[in-house]
């Protein structure tokens, strides 16, 4: 026996150190051919963009999440991860070449000088910036800095004549994570998370220290959420799994097996819990879908996830550029892979595949939803079906809703209209809206977006060359009507305020998230004794 183990761990090392070889020879061969381009080819090249040519073909022949970033890209793509930037704390729109204030970030040096959703900034350190097409890169270079430099921005505000100036001192900006958190009711708690960030568990911690008492039921908003960092969702899923669960586990190649378990503390170890999840939902997503499903810990309500099970690790390239390179797959706790299937070197079939959901009428009947029967599990305490490979399906399938929806309702929206409409319509009638609604739940209850006050939207959308269309109106009226008001209460108090709108009037999946919370005995019989 000796003699055959000692056998396998020498082929094992013959092997490695084969690999070892091969991959010393391949960055010569590598290094090679860029010096004979840089000293022999004829005309004068660009080796820096030639190299990251040659880096980003070398990672598309791989899996279709392993990709290469400029440092640009780098710091771009991981801001929204880091909880924080240091600027002037505005959210902002580009406009027919003109920077609109959306909302300034509450508490942050915009709002402390009285600077107002709607205004206009058309100079800043006396350069123009209305009507010059003025990319979102150029907007940064200008607003954002050091903590604690000065910035004097000239801004334009409706019913003003005379350019408004404002010094603004700049400071560190928080990057929310958590797009609402409220009460529907006593006992029954609302948290939409946008993305898994540094910041997003003392978010959550926070905003469930606000609610009046602790909740019997928690419905989570995981929709359009496409992951982020995965110890933070690993933080999230502890919140809600009793001790010693296993959370997930990842595993590859050059990587052993490695899992995570939940500990004894949390803020709802117990109580009706409710996911909302959908197509948009992904990676750290759906690592707390999957761990509250296979441990028939909750709910899971909308459409069937995204399907990405790969983990990448982002390793610097010593010019400030990285690359984000596939190291392991994770694993549910039941065993389960959820990425979809991928050709190696083919990420555009990859693409084609999740929007061919659309095509094929998944996302509006959860018949047209195939899962093999090679990728059955069993839950861990119910002994259910649920399937791996191709992302989390949840236990009540909601078809998306398109009754409202018409040609003429998604120009309104891409180019921008409702949003301008909403922005002017508070930047007129601020004062009024605030004496008459000093809180936002007598918004909620009295404000009405009614006829009359389409006509105007219509009026205001044919202004900026969008004819109006009365049959295609009739069908997405009503649905305009809640979004209008919606937008409105968001430029009045925030996002929070936007989605209590929008989810007590329009949301299917909310609804049924309330009707699953209030009849918890019948749905958990009917869904956990589901074999």
């Amino acid at each position: 026996m000796k003699k055959i183990l000692v056998f396998i761990s020498f082929l094992s090392v013959i092997s490695v150190n084969a690999q070892q070889k091969n991959a010393i020879e391949s960055i010569k061969k590598i290094g090679n051919v860029i010096n004979a381009i840089n000293n022999y080819y004829v005309d004068t090249v660009d080796i820096h963009k030639l190299s990251e040519k040659a880096v980003i073909a070398m990672l598309k022949n791989l899996d279709p999440h392993s990709s290469y970033l400029s440092k640009e890209e780098f710091d771009a793509l991981n801001e929204p991860l880091s909880g924080s930037f240091e600027g002037i704390g505005v959210e902002f729109t580009v406009v027919e070449d003109t920077l609109v204030i959306i909302m300034p970030v509450s508490g942050g040096p915009s709002e402390k000088v009285g600077i107002l959703a709607g205004d206009k900034i058309v100079a800043v350190d006396g350069h123009n910036i209305a009507g010059v097409n003025i990319t979102n890169d150029r907007i940064f270079k200008l607003l954002r800095g050091k903590k604690g430099t000065k910035v004097v921005i000239d801004i334009v505000r409706r019913n003003i004549k005379e350019i408004m100036t404002f010094e603004v001192i700049r400071d560190k900006i928080p990057i929310h994570s958590v797009d609402a958190s409220y009460e529907v009711r006593p006992g029954v708690g609302y948290l939409k998370l946008r993305q898994f960030s540094i910041t997003s568990m003392n978010e959550i911690i926070s905003a469930f220290a606000k609610f009046k008492a602790n909740p019997e039921a928690l419905i989570l908003d995981l929709r359009g959420n496409g992951g982020g960092i995965m110890g933070t969702a690993i933080s999230l899923a502890d919140q809600f799994l009793e001790k010693d669960k296993m959370i997930l586990y990842t595993s590859g190649v050059h990587f052993p097996a490695h899992s995570d378990l939940s500990t004894e503390d949390g803020i709802f170890k117990k109580g009706k819990l409710v996911l909302l999840v959908n197509e948009g939902s992904a990676s750290a997503s759906e690592i707390v879908a999957g761990a509250v499903q296979d441990w028939d810990r909750g709910i899971l309500i909308g459409r069937r996830t995204y399907g990405k099970g790969l983990v990448q690790h982002q390793l610097p390239l010593g010019d400030g550029s990285y690359i984000r390179l596939t190291i392991s797959r994770y694993h549910t706790p039941t065993g389960r892979v959820i990425q979809r299937p991928y050709e190696k070197g083919n990420s555009d079939k990859y693409v084609r595949d999740f929007y061919d959901r659309y095509v094929n009428g998944e996302v509006y009947d959860s018949e047209n939803i195939h899962f093999p029967d090679s990728l059955k599990y069993k839950t861990l305490l119910k002994s259910r079906t649920v399937y791996g490979g191709g992302g989390i399906m949840p236990d009540i399938f909601i078809p998306q809703d398109t009754s409202f929806y018409t040609k003429y309702y998604a120009k309104l929206v891409n180019r921008g209209i409702t949003n301008r409409f909403a922005l002017n319509y508070v930047s007129d009638n601020r004062e009024k809206l605030n004496k008459k609604y000093p809180e936002f739940e007598d918004f909620e209850k009295d404000f009405t977006v009614d006829d009359n006050f389409i006509e105007e939207f219509v009026i205001f959308a044919e202004k900026e060359q969008l004819p109006r269309d009365d049959s295609e109106l009739n069908i997405s009226k009503p649905e305009l009507k809640v979004i209008l008001k919606a937008l409105i209460a968001r430029d009045m108090w925030g996002t929070t305020e936007y989605f209590r709108i929008i989810n007590a009037s329009i949301d299917r999946e909310f609804a049924k998230a309330i009707e699953v919370i209030d009849n918890w005995k019948k749905y958990e019989n009917e869904i956990f004794e589901k074999k």
